[in-house]
């Protein structure tokens, strides 16, 4: 087999449909676009949304919701987590570059640490926020807390 002996399979290219050349060809005059309205015309496109005048599902639901521009979305890690870190890599203070090290955050998330889950390690933690019980567990046991920022 050679590059000039290739051809595509039996039947898988039909012949393109030539429009608008004469009544012989069974598509000439409006060449199979109808005979009036924007449609017909040339450069028509039916603008996003078009339901053929019918009121569009964009007009006919109601808007709902807010987005707060001033949102501040954090990593949640849980004090089970912490427990886990600190066996697993034998460490007791434990901040951001140590999360994103053991993969529960990556460089840019802000964390904030959850009361969820048991801790039996005394750790001092930093991170940029934590919840009431978290601060309340870790100080239980004697560690500390640190905001980042």
């Amino acid at each position: 087999m050679k590059l000039h002996n290739l051809t595509p399979a039996e039947g898988s290219k039909g012949r393109t449909k030539r429009v608008g050349r004469g009544p012989g060809s069974g598509h000439g005059k409006t060449a199979t676009r109808g005979s009036n309205g924007a449609q017909a015309r040339a450069g028509y496109s039916r603008k996003k949304g078009f339901e053929g005048g019918q009121m569009p599902i964009q007009r006919r639901l109601p808007k709902f919701g807010f987005k707060n521009p001033n949102r501040v979305e954090y990593k949640a890690v849980n004090l089970s987590a912490l427990q886990t870190i600190s066996e697993r890599f034998n460490v007791t203070d434990i901040n951001v570059d140590v999360l994103i090290e053991a993969g529960f955050a990556s460089k840019n998330d802000l964390v904030k640490i959850l009361g969820n889950g048991e801790l039996t390690a005394k750790l001092n933690v930093t991170a940029d926020a934590f919840s009431a019980t978290a601060i309340e567990k870790i100080a239980g046991l004697g560690g500390t807390t640190n905001t980042k920022r």
